[in-house]
């Protein structure tokens, strides 16, 4: 992933250094398993803890000669022992593993360092959509559907949504990365030919890991996939939160508005744009995360026990994903706290056609006054119809009408209108998803 979407802490677990510092970690788990068991020698399972190094600088090197990069790691490890005047314990470096044995189990453990800071991402985004969900709670504004003006609701059902929603990625994802969270070392096929099922429990429990209950020489990737497209939910749940701002923020709208410091531009042309160009990117980045979600779905069909067509895949998707949503959790947690909301704005919007969005309440109370439901949408629709064509008040209209009248009183009209009865439930429904 460029620099420009890379957060330090999250960049820095996809460096070739910190990759090979996970397959060291895992050699030297399986050594000194081993060297309990008196497989290996003591002496070479304290080598490789102690004295041995890998330089992503050296692997680079020697993999141009080799043109295999787990071979130039343990080379370029050995080289480092010989150093030390070890060079007889590095025989037993990588003893009874295979190629993925190191590194399935290291890109584990990859996963989880990223996991811990996603997950993190997603506790700050929650807090600041619970914390603005409470400050909004009671400020009406218009529902829309299809776009178009429908009922009353509050801004702060807006963000209680979005948060709920995001509780549902935190249970998603706990899962995903929970998924992710085991290794494998039973060598090229699965089959354990040089090392037990109880080494490989061990090694995993050293690294903090689960072992696969059963894998070929490589972990099945439909943990991976799942692990990728749960960060593609969320990323399409930014992207939600997203366009709603944009739409808010439209001129016809200005309802919200991504916050603007005082030296920004906003265009190169217009000096009175305000652009919501934060919200934008949240939309165009979390296109990136679905595309990868689909290579990663196509990641988990390989040729028989494995083919390495998932692995130049997956060297691109897992560092570009999780980079990736870790930027625009941070970038969405910002949005959202800084976000500008004009109650006054939303409600001019909610009063702007004159009472149309009671027609569905009108309705209701004509028919519980006595007049068919047939006949009573008749009537209020061609009021609608004709109010908005000739851009009429409709509740003036609906007030002269003598069925109307006749049938609901001058109080009773002013329920009708009155946009507090449709809000009601609104602290029902935020105790439902935050409880007391």
């Amino acid at each position: 992933m460029i620099d420009r979407y890379t957060r330090p802490a999250m960049g820095g677990i996809w460096t070739e250094q910190n990759k090979y510092r996970c397959w060291l970690k895992v050699e030297s788990a399986a050594s000194n398993v081993l060297a309990e068991d008196g497989i290996i020698p003591a002496s070479a399972a304290e080598a490789i803890a102690t004295k041995a190094s890998v330089s992503a600088e050296r692997v680079s090197e020697i993999e141009a000669e080799v043109k295999h990069d787990v071979i130039a790691f343990t080379t370029a490890v050995a080289e480092g022992l010989h150093a030390h005047g070890l060079g007889s314990e590095s025989r037993w470096l990588h003893y009874g593993l295979t190629s993925n044995d190191v590194v399935d189990t290291a890109q584990a453990l990859q996963i989880k360092e990223a996991s811990a800071i996603i997950r993190k991402g997603i506790v700050d985004f929650l807090e600041v959509l619970k914390r603005r969900a409470i400050e909004f709670k009671h400020t009406p504004t218009i529902g829309r559907t299809h776009g178009i003006n429908a009922e009353p609701t509050t801004f702060g059902l807006k963000l209680l949504n979005w948060y709920a929603e995001m509780q549902r990625n935190l249970e998603r994802f706990d899962a995903a990365a929970e998924g992710m969270r085991v290794g494998k070392l039973s060598g090229a096929v699965g089959t354990f030919g040089h090392l037990k099922p109880e080494h490989e429990e061990r090694i995993c429990a050293n690294l903090g890991l689960k072992p696969a209950p059963v894998a070929t020489q490589v972990i099945q990737r439909d943990r991976h996939a799942a692990y990728i497209s749960t960060l593609a939910i969320i990323g399409s749940t930014l992207d939600k939160i997203a366009v709603e701002v944009r739409h808010l923020q439209r001129t016809e709208v200005r309802e919200a508005q991504e916050y603007f410091s005082e030296k920004q531009k906003g265009s190169s042309a217009m000096p009175h744009k305000k652009n919501p160009i934060t919200s934008e990117q949240i939309s165009g980045l979390a296109r990136v995360l679905r595309g990868n979600a689909q290579a990663g779905f196509e990641n988990i069909p390989l040729w028989h026990e494995r083919d390495i067509s998932h692995s130049s895949v997956e060297r691109v998707i897992f560092p570009d994903s999780t980079i990736l949503v870790d930027y625009l959790l941070a970038k969405s947690t910002d949005l959202i706290d800084r976000l500008l909301v004009y109650p006054e704005r939303m409600k001019k919007n909610l009063e702007s056609t004159g009472g149309l969005i009671f027609s569905g309440q009108l309705l209701l109370d004509l028919s519980e006054a006595g007049m068919l439901r047939e006949d009573a949408y008749r009537l209020v629709q061609s009021h609608a119809m004709r109010a908005w064509k000739e851009d009429l008040v409709f509740r003036d209209e609906v007030a002269k009408d003598p069925e109307i009248a006749g049938m609901l009183s001058m109080d009773k009209l002013a329920e009708t209108f009155d946009y507090t009865r449709q809000l009601g439930n609104v602290d029902a429904i935020f105790k439902r998803v935050l409880g007391e």
